[in-house]
């Protein structure tokens, strides 16, 4: 069961979206980078489907998914800066919103909240995605993994993508699909919203995060973020 909602319905201004499996579907063109890298080594490809609960962790969920490699492993930092080159230069290749986002953000924005994106993604990767994605002028404001000293599950960069779009944290609702964005948003003071339809990683189910709501398409978040979170 869902915990009871953190603010009142009539409170809510803005929302902050996670970007990789909440936003954009960004799996393809990440697994496309670890298979050329497999390519490369004369081992064949991953399926994405396979790929798909990795990719909210990056370069090193997918390293270790692809290679059994770990950061404290000799070669790690190698192989892992050769994937983010791969990455970067594919990054747009075939990431596409999911489906549903584009009509809830032109909602969001129809009906005078803001809106902006927090993600533990560099700004070397973010930026070019997003203009690729035709968000990066839409957006209130983008936050990203090395825009502040930490990233999430520290709770810093939702206080300053707060600080950038003038709200509270009991007027802001952050929407993601992985545990450490509960972990984010509750540690700032907002209330979390977990979409189903995410990547989730590969550790508990997202029922036991702790959200205040789980949601199981973009479709759903409208009544959510115009009427008031509450328990459905």
């Amino acid at each position: 069961m869902n915990p009871a909602p953190r603010r009142s319905p009539s409170t809510v201004r803005g929302v902050l979206f996670d970007l990789d499996g909440t936003l954009a579907d960004t799996a393809p063109d990440l697994g496309f980078a670890l298979n050329q890298q497999r390519q490369k080594r004369g081992m064949p490809e991953l399926s994405i489907v396979d790929l798909r609960s990795h990719a909210s962790s990056g370069a090193r969920g997918l390293l270790q998914q692809g290679f059994g490699i770990r950061p404290e492993d000799a070669g790690y930092l190698e192989m892992r800066d050769e994937f983010l080159d791969l990455y970067e230069e594919n990054l747009a290749r075939s990431s596409t919103l999911f489906p549903g986002v584009s009509s809830l953000l032109n909602d969001i924005e129809d009906r005078g909240l803001t809106w902006g994106i927090v993600t533990n993604k560099a700004e070397r990767f973010t930026f070019p995605l997003l203009r690729a994605l035709r968000l990066m002028d839409r957006a209130a404001c983008v936050i990203c993994g090395d825009t502040t000293p930490h990233a999430k599950p520290h709770p810093a960069p939702l206080i300053e993508a707060l600080s950038k779009i003038g709200a509270s944290a009991d007027q802001c609702i952050y929407v993601g699909d992985d545990e450490r964005d509960v972990q984010a948003g509750h540690a700032a003071g907002m209330s979390v919203v977990v979409v189903r339809y995410g990547y989730l990683g590969n550790g508990r189910p997202p029922e036991e995060w702790g959200a205040d709501l789980l949601v199981d398409s973009p479709a759903e978040l409208g009544p959510i973020l115009f009427e008031g979170l509450r328990r459905t």
